[in-house]
């Protein structure tokens, strides 16, 4: 098992904080294999890692059982071990391939209604001063482009076109796209940088600070936790939302499926949320499939029996 987490810490240059879980994982897996009276991983059978998933997923006296999620991590980390073994020749066959992780059940992006969105851009704004102009134009440029938060507290001042009306984002692997941004989101952003900014950018040791489009009370760039924090917040005072139900992807799922509401094409949705595949952005099209079966149940005189 060593051998097998140096090389993942080595050789694959796996997070800390994973090489820590497959530790637990594996140290439960050889608990498991020598409470059946398994010497050594020659000595496993495919039965054995099945076994262990069963175990996982009913739990024991020491262990609650785990969810799809957290077993389909223990077992990819077991399945990786074993076809380490093979690869290293301390074992003749990979009796582990066969054992396929559990699947998670799908999770549907959280949406909030239209009315919702407005309701938690007009709180945002509702502070006094330059962090209620900064919130307020943090809230729009989420709605209005779809941006991740980590991408619009990344942004430069010259990331925003607002002659084109357009803004460059850099997303995940460094690979930018270019995003159409509404007149909403301009004008807010418009009157962050004549009224907020420079005050904010004044409160840094050295002035303004650099090109960051959206900074901090003390001058420096915004945080994405800070950035969690003013949604929160601007949940908190809106009323009528669940402060919990907000998470930093919330604007990002709303301008998702508010355009596939509208009639937009799942690959212009696709571009526009910067999407590898399409397969990722088509689970939008199961919320708004929820939402039209509901029309649907209200609305047609024969759709209740």
């Amino acid at each position: 098992m060593t051998g097998y987490l140096d090389h993942l810490t080595v050789e694959r240059g796996l997070a800390a904080n994973t090489i820590a879980s497959y530790r637990r994982d594996l140290r439960r897996y050889t608990r498991y294999l020598t409470a059946a009276g398994v010497d050594g991983l020659g000595e496993v059978a495919g039965s054995d890692v099945s076994g262990f998933l069963s175990a996982l997923r009913q739990g024991d006296d020491d262990h609650p059982p785990l969810s799809a999620t957290s077993a389909a991590r223990a077992v990819v980390a077991v399945r990786g071990l074993h076809r380490f073994a093979l690869l290293d020749g301390l074992v003749p066959d990979d009796v582990a391939h066969q054992v396929r992780p559990p699947t998670p059940a799908r999770r549907l992006p959280k949406a909030v209604p239209v009315e919702s969105v407005v309701a938690l851009i007009e709180a945002a704004g509702s502070l006094e001063g330059p962090r209620g102009l900064r919130d307020r134009a943090l809230l729009e440029v989420l709605y209005g482009t779809g941006a991740r938060i980590s991408e619009a507290v990344g942004l430069a001042v010259d990331d925003l076109d607002r002659g084109q009306a357009v803004v460059r984002l850099a997303g995940k692997g460094g690979k930018e796209r270019v995003v159409p941004v509404g007149s909403y989101a301009l004008r807010a952003v418009e009157e962050y940088l004549v009224r907020a900014r420079p005050e904010l950018a004044a409160a840094g040791r050295g002035g303004v600070r650099g090109g960051t489009l959206f900074l901090n009370v003390r001058g420096g760039p915004l945080s994405r936790q800070s950035a969690w924090a003013i949604l929160r917040s601007a949940a908190e005072r809106a009323g009528g939302i669940d402060p919990s139900a907000v998470s930093p992807h919330t604007l990002r799922h709303s301008f998702a499926t508010h355009l596939l509401d509208g009639g937009a094409d799942v690959r212009v949705v696709q571009e526009l949320l910067g999407h590898a595949s399409v397969t990722t952005t088509q689970v939008y099209t199961l919320v708004t499939v929820d939402r039209l079966r509901e029309v649907y149940a209200t609305s047609h005189p024969r759709a209740l029996t």
